[in-house]
């Protein structure tokens, strides 16, 4: 038995066919919104060679700070890009979003033994803009 959608589909030209950002969308947004500054600010910090940061030796993606802090700096722009994209109803949002958390949430887990207790929030973070991402595209596509 087919179950009947409460959701209405508009095509091309139609009235509503507007685009408005659905929940997770804005909540997907607004995330992005916060884990992008807390990369830049990760980022400064790296650069800066703050001394909040843990060294240890041994570890395979040992890099010096400053090139953990470029990294962050980047991706937390990307990240707030994807954010006003996202936030903006953009069509590219929605992707760059993606990218943009995957990659933060690679790095967050290369760069745990730094600080952890950064790292493992905002890998939080990120799966949850993956998820907020990935379950509304999935849910339009039924």
């Amino acid at each position: 038995m087919a179950m009947a959608s409460d959701k209405t589909q508009h095509g091309h030209g139609e009235p509503g066919a507007g685009r408005t950002a659905d929940s997770a969308s804005l909540a997907a947004g607004i995330m992005l919104m916060l884990s992008g500054p807390l990369s830049i600010l990760m980022g400064a910090a790296g650069i800066a060679n703050d001394r909040l940061f843990t060294t240890s030796t041994g570890y395979a993606y040992n890099f010096g700070l400053t090139p953990w802090g470029v990294i962050h700096l980047v991706i937390g722009m990307v990240l707030v890009v994807a954010g006003f994209g996202l936030l903006a109803g953009m069509s590219w949002g929605r992707g760059l979003g993606v990218v943009a958390a995957g990659v933060s949430l690679i790095t967050q887990f290369m760069f745990g033994p730094y600080y952890p207790a950064w790292a493992i929030p905002v890998m939080a973070l990120d799966l949850l803009i993956l998820f907020a991402l990935t379950r509304s595209h999935i849910e339009r596509a039924r």
